[in-house]
């Protein structure tokens, strides 16, 4: 190598040493300053929820109940003091979140105890199994719910309700058992959900506020292939983003409960990489308008939050397009997890609609 050749080589790899350098400054600066807002946010004075417990809830009865495609749904039933003839209520929750998303309405009708309550965590999610082989879809999770239907309501009226995914899922359940609609079930709650298909873009964000790491994006079509470990250990490297994107896009309030942000957080961090993977091309392609004809029968609550970055007001308009007789109810401030953050006006809307249909 000729002198000039070799002065040029130092030089390009002094060039890309100083590059990495700046490169390596900058995440180190960008992580350092995560931790400190976490850390600030976290410990910040005035948390409502600082003393609220959080996690597991009271229950009767638990049981497993196996779906269609063989997974194994985890559920938990809350009997209520009497038998009072009441329907019972059925809560199916969202991606990426397990049946604690219903903490706070959980927590207000067992107190009420004039209701029989069922829970369940959807597959891949929670407690319940994961699918041993090929991807999740809509369809698939109708037939769960109609399993844990006819395993723990197998007479009597039931009530619906169902957040983001658990919408959709009651959509793709009333497509396939129309029949259920009018005497069986007899009312549905739709809570910050949708009709149509994701905006691919948007869903990137629940992934990433899953504690997946920013790189993994582009391949999260293909990142079954990249090995769910690799996966894993990367979302654990950004939990300090994780948790601020969680706070950024589930809630509306720029200054949430930070115990609220970190429970929502730590349900996102419980779903494995192998299951995000296996549910998204089932969310791009959502589209269950025509089921929607199935609840025209039965009377339909619809709640989103005003400030719902991933199934925003306009998703909700739509369905009441095709459920004009729907009452509707918008909260002002609150994001995706609506139930979660503005629970009493949440549950105050839930109470109405149930005792209209006593």
């Amino acid at each position: 190598m000729s002198s000039r050749s070799s002065r040029r080589r130092r030089k390009q790899v002094g060039i890309a040493g100083a590059a990495a350098g700046v490169v390596a400054a900058g995440l180190a600066t960008a992580f350092a300053v995560e931790r400190a807002l976490v850390r600030r946010s976290v410990n910040a004075p005035g948390d409502q929820y600082l003393d609220e417990p959080f996690g597991d809830q009271q229950f009767d009865r638990e049981m497993t109940v196996t779906a269609a495609d063989g997974t194994n749904l985890h559920v938990e039933i809350v009997e209520p003091a009497a038998p009072t003839g009441e329907p019972t209520i059925v809560f199916v929750h969202g991606f990426a979140l397990d049946m604690g998303t219903f903490y706070f309405q959980r927590k207000e009708f067992a107190e009420r105890a004039d209701h029989r309550l069922v829970f369940y965590d959807q597959p891949g999610h929670g407690r319940s199994s994961k699918l041993k082989s090929g991807n999740y879809d809509i369809a698939g999770l109708g037939k769960s719910l109609a399993a844990v239907l006819d395993a723990t309501v197998p007479e009597g009226r039931i009530i619906l309700v169902g957040h983001s995914m658990g919408g959709m899922t009651i959509m793709a359940f009333a497509e396939q058992y129309p029949e259920w609609f009018g005497d069986r079930v007899t009312g549905v709650a739709l809570i910050s959900t949708s009709a149509r298909l994701f905006d691919r873009a948007k869903l990137a964000v629940p992934s990433l506020v899953a504690r997946a790491s920013a790189p993994f994006f582009p391949l999260w079509g293909r990142a079954a292939n990249l090995g769910g470990g690799a996966i894993d250990r990367a979302r654990v490297a950004s939990s300090d983003l994780a948790w601020l994107l969680t706070r950024r896009y589930g809630f509306g309030d720029p200054k949430p409960s930070p115990s609220l942000v970190s429970f929502v957080e730590g349900m996102n961090s419980k779903t494995s990489a192998e299951t995000l993977t296996k549910y998204l091309n089932t969310l791009y392609s959502h589209n269950r308008y025509p089921a929607l004809s199935a609840l025209r029968g039965v009377p339909v609550l619809v709640v989103v939050g005003t400030r719902d970055y991933l199934t925003p007001v306009i998703h909700s308009e739509e369905i009441l397009k095709h459920l004009p007789d729907a009452r509707y109810i918008k909260v002002e401030n609150s994001g995706h997890v609506v139930m979660l953050e503005k629970a009493d006006e949440v549950n105050a809307a839930l109470m109405s609609f149930v005792e209209r249909l006593s």
